[in-house]
């Protein structure tokens, strides 16, 4: 069934609700500079930046210019990812839909691959503010999908890419929509138009996509854009099409049938040790279980995944404050050469944090449970 045939009765925003989670609509930063400024910010952010003894101070003062503009881009997207974070939450509680949300900026590091392996410029880049609902089952998904499209206070950019019923040849399974945030009134005219991805996906498909992107972390591997072991390519296809087929969703193109994917699925794991190499990334990335204390005070998080496999974990008290220090962990990622990814994560509670960012914590565990139950004959559930 696709989501638009539900029909659903839209739920109506409380107007104190909002205002009491987003604050003070002047807090938000405003983009600092000129529209034409952030496009040739970005046409230099697509090019290699020199960085290390050899950079002179000309070329470093002009690659923080650079990163300067971008970050201020992107900065002024805070406010419409938080709204329409709120919105979406809305209609999950209204309509009693078991799920959760989070929201993040756009690494620098993704911002400039994007910048160079596509035509997307940076003015008109989707997902520079990016929100996520993972919900308990595809029913959620597409009641959720049929309520915002009924109605939604921001506009739906273009079209919808629907990577559940149409999938990805790799087997990425979600559904992206791309909003254009619509102001309420003067003191928020100066982001009309910010773009702000949401994706939606099952449980079982954020433990396939954040175990794709787990493994990449751990083997140093660009797994999630298709580059990397062709074994483990390959595994991640048929189990996304195990997983479709246990949600009663399309397979992708070219896949072989249940049968035939098990056996192939066997053989993999046994010539590679999937099982065994997934439960070792749990093991071996190390942190700390509780970041601040008291943790009810925090929504902010900072998450940093260093080359050892360890992850650090800074809380915030609020969003400007986590990404002053994430464009200083930025800076020397990009002009150092530092090896460590940084993210800054909004979840409503500490608890959720790795639930839902398991990539950056190595935790794996749904998806290898679901590997092995395939390997040793089990049916799979749906139920996670």
């Amino acid at each position: 069934m696709r989501f638009d045939s539900l029909a659903v009765v839209p739920p109506v925003q409380n107007e104190a609700d909002y205002l009491d989670f987003m604050g003070p609509m002047t807090e938000y930063p405003r983009l600092a500079y000129s529209m034409r400024a952030v496009r040739k910010a970005g046409d230099r952010l697509a090019k290699p930046i020199q960085f290390g003894r050899d950079i002179t101070a000309g070329q470093y003062l002009d690659a923080l210019e650079i990163f300067s503009i971008a970050n201020s881009w992107r900065d002024s997207h805070f406010l419409p990812m938080r709204s329409v974070r709120f919105s979406v939450g809305h209609h999950m509680r209204a309509l009693r839909l078991k799920g959760d949300m989070a929201s993040r900026p756009k690494r620098m590091a993704s911002i400039r691959r994007k910048l160079r392996e596509s035509t997307t410029k940076l003015d008109t880049m989707n997902d520079i503010g990016g929100c996520r609902a993972i919900m308990a089952d595809i029913k959620g998904v597409r009641s959720l999908l049929a309520s915002m499209r009924d109605k939604f206070p921001h506009e739906i950019h273009s079209r919808e890419f629907n990577y559940i019923d149409e999938p990805k040849p790799d087997g990425y399974r979600s559904h992206h929509i791309v909003f254009q945030y619509r102001p309420r009134d003067a003191d928020t005219e100066a982001f009309e138009g910010r773009r702000i991805e949401l994706q939606v996906r099952t449980k079982l498909q954020h433990s396939w996509a954040t175990a794709v992107e787990a493994v990449g972390l751990f083997l140093g591997q660009d797994l999630k854009h298709g580059k990397g072991e062709q074994d483990w390519l390959r595994l991640f296809q048929l189990m996304s099409a195990e997983f479709a087929h246990v949600e009663q969703c399309p397979d992708h193109i070219g896949v072989p049938d249940h049968n035939d994917r098990v056996r192939e699925l066997r053989d993999i794991n046994k010539r590679i040790g999937a099982t065994s190499i997934l439960e070792d990334i749990k093991n071996l990335t190390r942190y700390s279980e509780y970041p601040g204390q008291p943790a009810e005070k925090y929504r902010y998080y900072l998450i940093q995944y260093n080359k050892d496999h360890s992850v650090t974990i800074q809380p915030f008290l609020t969003l400007m404050l986590g990404a002053r220090t994430l464009e200083e962990i930025e800076q020397k990622i990009e002009l150092r050469g530092i090896g460590a990814k940084a993210v800054l994560v909004e979840v409503d509670k500490v608890e959720k944090l790795v639930e839902m960012y398991p990539n950056y914590f190595g935790d794996v565990s749904l998806f290898v449970r679901d590997l092995k139950s395939i390997c040793t004959g089990k049916v799979l559930s749906n139920k996670v």
